[in-house]
């Protein structure tokens, strides 16, 4: 055993948690923010441009169709080039993207910009995960993604009363430029002061901190297989099972996400301030389902049914927040939180199942093809949602759809057999978000 085998992580210094994890996760909160914050813009861009709500949908979810095109080459420069410089130019060409979202004569104008504030943001996420890879070795890791993935809900939960007030107080082309501008006046000043690619990079790292991390890494690698042909990602089946589970979850998610504010709009009767405080609920919610739904994954290890209780879960809320809001609109609302967070709550166990299921040395490329691909249901929810609103003129067509997407995603995971692996039965305290997202 080598003698850095007997250092403990809390025995090293705790700077990496402090520095690196919050700067990450608050970059990601502001590209999560011009990623969704169309949602309060739909219906000025429907005055505007004269356009309907399936049109409005496919403006919001074009995004996800440039979202993909840097994925798998964006983790790729991140690792051989330098994690830090790439999500830096990204930063910027996103914030130029979300600016430029305001500044559109037209609609098809304003599909481009989203189309390539996809593109930008899109290289962001598989950036950061090769990032923490250089920081966390192993045994940590889980729970530095676990910190990390939390900025979804937290996002929301500061998109949607900011959202509100600023459209409630201004216009939509306002509110694009506000929240466009935030990428350069707080996310890229903070990620190139405080981010390093690497501890030996970092003057603020311990002699020890630093030699723990670079050893135990060094360790890690040491015992990692040489992977296979790439193409053997594309003839896997289990892995267009994941893709398939992830894209009917984005389609559920995202639609619901996007029409949201729309859809308390309609049903409270109130401005859009009020309504961006009230859209914050379901996030805060999602925070607790997030972590307890993971946590019990964990004890149980039977992730695949945690991702189907989940999604069903927040399927039948959704339907029943439908039911009652003739009736209730408190009660309405608060099956509006379950469906939210059910929708979210998927996440720790869908990515730790992914870790079991596939075989290690295509991992990292699989889930590069699974968040990819997946979240093109990002396209979809709210393009369909928009259309069956305009067809029917209610959203109850559309809550059917969304719900129906969650609980077949659901069914769809209780098909995936997990395999164990030796290292699965070792303990290491940490939570279950993936290994295998490296």
């Amino acid at each position: 055993m080598s003698a850095n085998a007997t250092i403990k992580p809390e025995d090293v210094g705790n700077r990496r948690w402090l520095r690196l994890i919050p700067i990450a996760m608050i970059v990601y909160v502001i590209s999560f923010m011009d990623r969704t914050n169309i949602s309060y813009a739909f219906a000025g861009i429907g005055h505007e441009f004269h356009v309907n709500k399936a049109a409005q949908g496919a403006a919001g979810g074009i995004f996800f169709v440039g979202y993909i095109m840097l994925q798998i080459p964006g983790g790729w420069l991140a690792e051989h080039w330098s994690a830090r410089k790439f999500v830096a130019v990204m930063i910027v060409f996103w914030g130029l993207a979300a600016l430029a979202c305001g500044l559109v004569h037209s609609f098809t104008e304003l599909v481009i910009a989203r189309f390539f504030l996809g593109v930008a943001e899109g290289g962001i996420w598989p950036a950061i995960l090769v990032l923490l890879s250089h920081w966390f070795p192993v045994q940590e890791r889980a729970r530095a993604y676990a910190f990390w993935m939390a900025n979804l809900a937290i996002s929301s939960i500061i998109t949607q009363p900011l959202s509100g007030w600023i459209i409630s107080h201004s216009d939509w082309r306002t509110l694009f430029f506000v929240e466009g501008a935030l990428p350069f006046i707080i996310a890229l000043p903070l990620w190139l002061l405080f981010v390093k690619d690497r501890p030996s990079e970092a003057t603020w790292v311990s002699a020890s901190e630093r030699e723990y991390i670079e050893r135990s890494i060094a360790q890690d690698r040491a015992h990692e297989p040489t992977p296979g042909p790439f193409r053997d990602i594309f003839t896997n089946s289990t892995i267009w099972r994941l893709v398939g589970v992830y894209f009917l979850i984005q389609v559920g998610f995202y639609g619901l996400n996007m029409w949201l504010p729309t859809l308390l709009k309609t049903l409270t009767k109130q401005g859009f301030g009020t309504v961006g405080l009230i859209a914050a609920l379901p996030y805060l919610t999602a925070i607790v389902l997030l972590f307890g739904n993971g946590w019990l994954a964990d004890k149980t290890r039977r992730y695949a049914f945690h991702v189907c209780l989940a999604t069903v879960m927040g399927a039948i809320a959704l339907v029943l927040s439908v039911y009652v809001a003739s009736t209730s609109i408190a009660l309405s609302v608060v099956f509006i939180c379950l469906a939210i967070g059910g929708a979210l709550a998927y996440d720790g166990p869908f990515w730790a199942a992914s870790s079991r299921v596939l075989p290690v040395a295509m991992a990292g490329g699989a889930m590069g093809l699974i968040n990819a691909l997946g979240n093109l249901g990002g396209y979809f929810g709210p393009f369909l949602g928009g259309y069956l609103q305009d067809r029917t003129g209610s959203f109850f067509a559309t809550a059917m759809l969304f719900a129906g997407s969650l609980a077949l995603a659901g069914i769809l995971m209780m098909t995936i057999r997990l395999r164990e692996r030796p290292h699965d039965r070792v303990t290491t305290g940490s939570p279950n978000l993936p290994r295998a997202a490296e």
